[in-house]
């Protein structure tokens, strides 16, 4: 699907399933220099259960136009547009890593609103502060497929199977590819490294919130969200064997989790 956002063309996957009006709709939302794709399976088998699903594809990433948000606030925007365009009532935001912060920005800057659309929240993988070193910062820049080496090494678990680091590293060297020019990764670790806005957005929100974080993680790992979870209200929190890339690592996991945190029952 493409929509028409703040001037742009902006898609997004909606799991091989019509959008249905009548039906709540779940917005997955990626993480620095992935896609929609990162999401594929996992928001599949969200469609099958009977949501909408939007798996977008942020400015600035892939099939996506416009600037790559340089802020966590400028990306919450971007998703509060979207719910707009598609006149959405009803909505649960997923995010991966940076889309963890930007789900959650959006979520309460859409309490601000008094719009009462978010009615779930889920972030994968997450941090707070996610803090990004600037040696990585600089490697972004200076060599980012080096940077993409080291972000793939780093991402998974010892044990994960060859072929889905491969998968994973490919992925990101696609959306790097696209208009390297843009700096999408430096850019997006930036905006990371950079965001203030957690405890603001988190005691703003009454809406059920889990959070799924890797065990083995050692992007963000599970200690790091320790202020998200005593900020938030009675959070489900759930630890899976996992490195940072949970969607591909525990994948079915990741998939009861979010059913259960969609339908009420984490």
């Amino acid at each position: 699907m493409k929509l028409n956002i703040q001037g742009h063309h902006l898609f997004a996957d909606t799991g091989g399933t019509d959008h249905h009006p009548d039906r709540p709709t779940a917005v997955f939302i990626h993480g620095v220099l992935n896609d929609h794709r990162i999401w594929r399976e996992v928001s599949q088998a969200v469609a099958q259960a009977g949501w909408n699903v939007l798996a977008l594809d942020l400015p600035g990433h892939s099939q996506s136009d416009g600037p790559v948000p340089r802020s966590v606030e400028t990306a919450a925007d971007t998703v509060l547009a979207c719910l707009d365009a598609l006149q959405i009532t009803q909505a649960a935001l997923i995010g991966h890593s940076w889309g963890s912060l930007i789900a959650l920005e959006a979520a309460g800057r859409d309490v601000v609103q008094q719009a009462a659309r978010v009615r779930a929240l889920v972030m994968v993988g997450t941090a707070y502060p996610m803090r990004v070193s600037p040696a990585l910062l600089d490697l972004a820049i200076s060599d980012p497929l080096k940077a993409i080496e080291k972000i793939t090494r780093y991402s998974h678990a010892a044990t994960t199977d060859t072929a889905i680091i491969q998968t994973s590293q490919s992925l990101m060297l696609s959306v790097q590819q696209r208009d390297p020019a843009a700096q999408a990764m430096h850019t997006g670790f930036l905006a990371c490294d950079q965001y203030r806005g957690a405890e603001a957005a988190m005691k703003r929100l009454s809406c059920p919130i889990c959070l799924v974080l890797g065990q083995s993680d050692q992007m963000t790992p599970p200690a790091a969200a320790q202020t998200l979870i005593d900020w938030a209200q009675r959070p489900t929190v759930v630890k899976v064997d996992a490195g940072h890339a949970i969607m591909s690592e525990a994948r079915e996991a990741l998939q009861q989790a979010l059913i259960e945190a969609l339908q009420g029952r984490s």
